[in-house]
C-alpha cells in the first residue's frame, strides 16, 4: 500500500507558487488576498489562521476583514464591492456559510469573477463546465486532481468514480477530471450497487459525508482511493469516508485524514490568487 499524503503536494506547490510572486513582486506587484469573515465562528477563525500562515510562508499578501454578526446583506455587499474596486485586492475570500439573515445568493454573486477565488460565482462554475482554463477553480475538487497528479498518476483514459454530486465539489471535479481525459461516472445516495462502480474504476473519490462508511468491500487490490470526506465516528476520531484501517493494507493506494487532501486545499486556495493576480495585472 502507498500512502497519499498531502504535505508532498503542497510543499511542491508552494515552492512554484514562491516562484510565480517573486516573479510579480519584482514587477512591483504583490498579489493580495482580502479574507472577509462575518462574526467569531470557530471554524472560520481556524481557517483564517491556516490561510495567513501558508500565505506568510510564499509570500503573498493578506487582507483579513472582520465584520459583525449583525451586518446586513445591503451592508456586506456595499464591502464586497470595495474589494472588487481594490486594484490592490487580487483575491477575495468570504467564509460560508454567512448568518441567516444574510441573502447568500444575491452576496455571492456580487463578488467579481476575476476575483472569486473560492469559484462562487456562476461565472467561475460556467468556465468550468466549458473547459474555459481562465476561470478561477473551486479548491477542494482542484486538490483531488493535484493530489494524483503530484503523486505521478496519470488520468488519461482511467476510469474514475466520483461519490458525490454537489456543485461544491462532485460537478467542477468531475469536469476537471474529463479535462484530463478520464472516463467518469458520477454516483450518489441513489446510485445501485455502488460497489460495482467502484469496484471497476482505477481511482475512486469520496466525498460522501460518512465517516468510515466504505469497508473493503468496494475496493480491489488495485484501487486507488482519494478520501476527500471528513467527519468524525461514534468514538470521536476524525474519518474520512473510508475505514482507513481495515482499507489501507488491501487498496493500491490511498490518501490518510486528515493528512490527505485537505493539507492541500488552502495552497490550492492561495494558486488561486496568483493566478488571478497574473491575470489581472497580465504579467
Amino acid at each position: 500500500m502507498k500512502e497519499l499524503r498531502g504535505k508532498i503536494v503542497a510543499d511542491k506547490l508552494k515552492a512554484e507558487l514562491k516562484k510565480r510572486i517573486e516573479v510579480l513582486e519584482n514587477k512591483k506587484v504583490s498579489p493580495t488576498l482580502a479574507i472577509v469573515r462575518v462574526g467569531e465562528n470557530d471554524s472560520d477563525i481556524s481557517y483564517e489562521r491556516a490561510i495567513l500562515k501558508v500565505s506568510e510562508s510564499i509570500g503573498l499578501h493578506t487582507k483579513p476583514i472582520g465584520l459583525p454578526v449583525s451586518i446586513t446583506t445591503d451592508e456586506l455587499i456595499a464591502e464586497i464591492e470595495k474589494l472588487n474596486a481594490d486594484k490592490k485586492v487580487h483575491g477575495i475570500l468570504m467564509f460560508r456559510p454567512l448568518p441567516k439573515s444574510i441573502d447568500q445568493e444575491r452576496v455571492v454573486n456580487v463578488v467579481a469573477p476575476e476575483k472569486d477565488v473560492d469559484a462562487m460565482n456562476p461565472v467561475n462554475l460556467e468556465k468550468i463546465f466549458e473547459g474555459d482554463k481562465s476561470g478561477l477553480e473551486p479548491a477542494t475538487p482542484r486538490a483531488a486532481v493535484e493530489m494524483i497528479k503530484g503523486h505521478g498518476y496519470n488520468l488519461d483514459g482511467k476510469e474514475v468514480v466520483v461519490i458525490n454530486r454537489s456543485m461544491v465539489v462532485g460537478k467542477p471535479l468531475s469536469m476537471m477530471l474529463l479535462s484530463e481525459n478520464a472516463t467518469v461516472t458520477i454516483c450518489h445516495s441513489h446510485t445501485k450497487d455502488l460497489k460495482n462502480h467502484t469496484r471497476r474504476a482505477n481511482f475512486v473519490i469520496t466525498a460522501l459525508g460518512r465517516p468510515a462508511s466504505l469497508d473493503k468491500s468496494y475496493f480491489t487490490n488495485d484501487s486507488i482511493v482519494i478520501d476527500v470526506g471528513v467527519g468524525t465516528t461514534e468514538d470521536g476520531k476524525l474519518s474520512g469516508d473510508v475505514n482507513y484501517e481495515e482499507v489501507k493494507d488491501y487498496v493500491q493506494a490511498i490518501t490518510p485524514v486528515p493528512g490527505g487532501v485537505g493539507s492541500i486545499t488552502t495552497t490550492i486556495l492561495l494558486s488561486q490568487v496568483v493566478k488571478a493576480c497574473e491575470q489581472q495585472t497580465n504579467k
